[in-house]
């Protein structure tokens, strides 16, 4: 009785304080989810009224085994109630541990499908998506929110009817006992029930502030924890002053953990009297009706027993409303990602990039960053509204051809547009006007499988996964042999250092690669590509950070990668680009300046004044332009 009390007063502290309506679209939806396991449904609830059933009938058979006993009755019936009270006890063990395996089955198999629903949604999200949300916050709807929403299957459902079964035969079976005791016991309900609510509601501040300082310490503790987060503590921070805000946040949550506690304490505590004196007067009453003849002892046991299993569910269907819309809440979280609709989506005739060398165009291509209204959600972000700016166009009429096998350069200032260009090859955006092809074909009219088996990309940063060399590697293409993975290897320059490593090609990498120096990670990366054999490479400032030796590795890699390759070379240190078939020089969105190394530097122009910034004025050569 205890634990369904505590489970109902969890309801109320997880639940919002506004009693909306039901979503009729919503529960629509979550039919949806359940229809896949309606069978499993049915079993469960048909176990539930079947426990219900005996739960009703031990209190009724141990009432006629006291009767017996009182009335030196036969022994034999004596033993024979007591086998049938046995008997029932295996079954209700058994059918407990056969509904613990369907509630399971039931509520995992839910948890599966919303999270597989939800992370390939995710999966499908632009970009744009993923620069603006929190990860914590999105990761929170994968687990919290959804196994919220899973509990209103394997705990509501099923509760919800066992106890109105179980009510409604123990009310009935002691109504039969003894109207005068049945009307008592209930009379003593809301001394029960009040506290719950009342405590509820106590309960419920506790709970939200503890989450708020819970999630307030996580996110502290998740940014100084990584890699990036650590070394700049290291670098500038202070350990005093940062022990001391851990401490005293700490400390926060250890006093609301004990005032949380100290009320869990009382509410049980609470209840537990009440019931105990509920019995009491089961006792009292039903002992004087007994003693006076007009009641028979065993009735007596029989109703002191039944009324043990009365206020759980009484309790637990006072606040069914509440658990059902906790859960309502859990699933409209959850929907609420589902309904995002992605700004980029494939075609259902999407098309297939031509075989054999292709080449890349930008035909007066124009572009503006969409707004955080229309790829995010201010939940997500973590903030009140959603910032509408946005839209403002960043690229401006920009047209150039790369023909099959040709390596074009794009340079310019920082914020020119350069990456921008970048990222709408491969589809991380679609443009507002104008169009991007491939192999003569609008990106847009392109499968996305087909694009990604064609274009690579390496960026300045050469992010890995906290994965083996292996694992990070047939991330380009999962059927590659050993021998195809030493050959990548071999010819990013990275042979020799995969082989010094503790475990060879299954030596973890660490978080984002950190334990590869800079050069390493890039070659990293270039390794992958290699072993992708796209046709067309995109280059965004892979040798920016580098030193001038790590630089020349790469740059011995790059060459491999680019070999044969139609090729898109943002740079930012102009020895990268010279021997480029093209150069374009793009300022404020728009290209100014197109051209050979040679002729751009005839020209005397926007390229000859980066140029000259670089590798003529003392003390700065390799000054970064971009």
């Amino acid at each position: 009785m205890e634990s369904t009390a505590w489970t109902q007063l969890y309801s109320v502290m997880n639940a919002r304080r506004e009693r909306r309506p039901f979503d009729r679209a919503t529960l629509r939806r979550i039919g949806a989810f359940a229809r896949p396991h309606r069978r499993r449904i049915a079993q469960f609830v048909l176990l539930g009224v079947l426990t219900a059933l005996l739960a009703v009938a031990t209190p009724v058979l141990a009432g006629r085994v006291v009767d017996a006993i009182v009335s030196h009755g036969d022994a034999d019936a004596v033993v024979r109630l007591s086998l049938l009270i046995a008997m029932i006890a295996v079954v209700e063990a058994a059918l407990g541990i056969l509904g613990r395996r369907l509630s399971a089955t039931l509520g995992e198999g839910l948890i599966l499908d919303l999270r597989t629903a939800v992370f390939d949604h995710v999966q499908r999200m632009p970009v744009a998506f993923f620069t603006r949300t929190r990860t914590g916050a999105l990761v929170s709807r994968l687990n919290n929110d959804v196994i919220g929403a899973q509990r209103a299957f394997s705990n509501t459902l099923s509760g919800v009817v066992s106890n109105l079964v179980t009510l409604v035969l123990t009310l009935a079976v002691m109504l039969t006992l003894s109207w005068q005791v049945t009307l008592l016991a209930l009379a003593l309900l809301p001394v029960f029930v009040i506290p719950a609510r009342r405590m509820g509601s106590r309960m419920a501040g506790m709970q939200r502030e503890a989450a708020a300082l819970n999630a307030a310490m996580g996110t502290r503790m998740t940014e100084r924890f990584s890699a990036p987060g650590a070394t700049l503590v290291k670098l500038f921070g202070r350990p005093e002053e940062e022990s001391a805000q851990f401490a005293a946040r700490a400390a926060r949550v250890r006093d609301i953990g004990v005032r949380t506690a100290t009320a869990q304490s009382l509410f049980i505590t609470a209840l537990t009297l009440v019931s105990a004196l509920a019995l009491a007067l089961v006792y009292g009453l039903g002992g004087r009706l007994a003693l006076n003849g007009t009641l028979e002892p065993g009735a007596v046991v029989a109703l002191a027993l039944l009324l043990t299993r009365l206020y759980a569910p009484l309790t637990s269907l006072a606040g069914a409303r509440v658990e059902v819309m906790s859960a309502l809440v859990s699933f409209e979280r959850v929907f609420e990602v589902l309904d995002l609709e992605p700004l980029i989506t494939e075609k259902p005739d999407a098309r297939e990039v031509p075989p054999g060398p292709v080449s890349v165009e930008f035909d007066d291509v124009r572009f503006g960053y969409p707004s955080a209204d229309k790829v995010s959600l201010a939940s997500l972000e973590e903030v009140a509204s959603l910032d509408t700016r946005g839209g403002a166009e960043v690229l401006h009429g920009v047209s150039f051809r790369a023909e099959p096998g040709q390596t074009v350069a794009l340079v310019g200032s920082s914020g020119a547009g350069k990456s921008t260009v970048a990222q709408l090859l491969p589809r991380l955006y679609d443009v507002d006007e104008g169009a991007v092809r491939i192999g003569g074909i609008d990106v847009r009219d392109l499968s996305a499988g087909s694009l990604r088996a064609t274009l690579g990309m390496v960026t300045q940063d050469g992010h890995l996964f906290h994965d083996s060399v292996r694992a990070n590697l047939l991330l380009a293409r999962p059927q590659a042999g050993e021998d195809e993975l030493w050959d990548a290897l071999r010819r990013s320059r990275l042979d020799d250092l995969v082989r010094s490593l503790p475990d060879g090609l299954d030596t973890v990498v660490g978080e984002r690669g950190y334990r590869l120096s800079g050069g390493e990670r890039q070659r990293m990366t270039i390794a992958r590509l290699l072993l992708a054999r796209q046709r067309v490479v995109i280059l965004d400032e892979a040798t920016a950070h580098l030193d001038n030796t790590s630089e020349a590795a790469v740059q011995e890699a790059l060459a491999e990668a680019l070999a044969g390759r139609t090729a898109v070379v943002i740079a930012h240190r102009l020895t990268t680009v010279r021997a480029a078939d093209l150069i374009l020089v793009v300022e404020s969105g728009r290209i100014v300046e197109r051209g050979t190394h040679d002729e751009l530097l005839a020209a005397g122009g926007r390229y000859a004044e980066l140029h000259r910034t670089q590798f003529d004025e003392p003390g700065m050569s390799g000054a970064s332009v971009g």
